[in-house]
């Protein structure tokens, strides 16, 4: 069963950068043919998809926050990674590491981390 766990600050302050890492075990992350994704949940936006890295390395990110996004891999650490960039307190949000898998034409989620709060404020 595969397990995912966020770590990463819980405090930035506006205009800096969000780091958060995802850690997974129980499958490796360079399995066909998941999509290792970032999620969001805030009480003004609901649930907002940040972006993925698949199975092969590639990125897909939201266009709404393509711009300040980066999402990479360790494949030797078996986790993945979330930078954002130039944070606002409309970024703070419970965010959440997923896998995604092919289907129907789009993706499901079947399996998350618990969540971490990164609050965004000075």
């Amino acid at each position: 069963q595969v397990r995912l766990q966020e770590s990463g600050p819980g405090l930035v302050k506006p205009s800096q950068t969000l780091s958060l890492t995802c850690a997974v075990s129980g499958g490796s992350i360079t399995a066909k043919y998941f999509y290792w994704t970032w999620i969001r949940q805030s009480p003004e936006k609901g649930l907002e998809w940040i972006g993925y890295v698949e199975y092969g390395g590639r990125v897909y990110y939201s266009p709404s926050l393509k711009s300040r996004t980066s999402i990479s891999r360790d494949t030797s650490k078996n986790q993945f990674s979330l930078q954002l960039t130039t944070v606002t307190p409309e970024d703070t949000a419970v965010y959440f590491c997923s896998r995604g898998l092919s289907d129907l034409g789009g993706l499901r989620y079947d399996s998350w981390g618990q969540g971490t709060l990164v609050n965004v404020s000075s």
